[in-house]
């Protein structure tokens, strides 16, 4: 499915896209192996700097009691609270240094993110749903889980299925004040 105009003159963006969101809530159920796989394949097909695909995911399933409450641990207060429901946490990170030849990768981290992007999407066609923090110790998750200096931390994760609607609307910024062409801070013509 494509990008359409409705007839109202609102872009809608694919499906995929558009029901992507973050839930606070999850259902007492934890995906399949199968169907973990296919969501960190998704996340394992995305783009990177020269292919060096540095990004890496540790992860934790509630049935693997002690690692779980490990990874729970790692995350603030406040969404340690609504993460408890979530049958997967995680956190990804990217590699500070390319692997052909040792110089620093400065988009490491960039490719790490749209890694998780990409298992976003993925997790909507899986029926699961992906909720991204940046609420967490990431000192304390390279100590707890042995992270290699050579890596930085990213972002941690809950996945599972939503026990939640999806709220009927997401506020987003106006491409006017996202999207600049030919200088800084002046909208695209296509964004106004």
């Amino acid at each position: 499915m494509s990008t359409s105009t409705s007839a109202a003159g609102k872009i809608r963006l694919h499906h995929l896209i558009d029901e992507r969101w973050s839930p606070r809530s999850f259902e007492d159920r934890e995906p399949a192996e199968s169907v973990l796989r296919e969501l960190f394949e998704g996340a394992n097909s995305s783009a990177s700097c020269f292919n060096e695909q540095p990004w890496r995911f540790v992860v934790a399933r509630k049935s693997m009691d002690a690692e779980w409450e490990r990874m729970l641990g790692i995350l603030v207060e406040k969404n340690a609270a609504w993460a408890r429901s979530a049958p997967v946490l995680g956190f990804s990170a990217g590699k500070k240094t390319f692997t052909h030849n040792g110089a620093a990768n400065r988009f490491g981290l960039h490719d790490a993110g749209m890694a998780l992007s990409t298992m976003m999407i993925e997790a909507v066609a899986l029926g699961l749903r992906v909720h991204g923090m940046g609420g967490f110790d990431a000192r304390k998750a390279r100590e707890l889980f042995h992270v290699p200096e050579d890596f930085e931390i990213g972002a941690a994760f809950a996945i599972g299925y939503s026990a939640e609607e999806q709220p009927p609307q997401r506020k987003r910024n106006a491409l006017e004040h996202v999207v600049f062409e030919g200088d800084w801070g002046r909208p695209a013509g296509f964004a106004r």
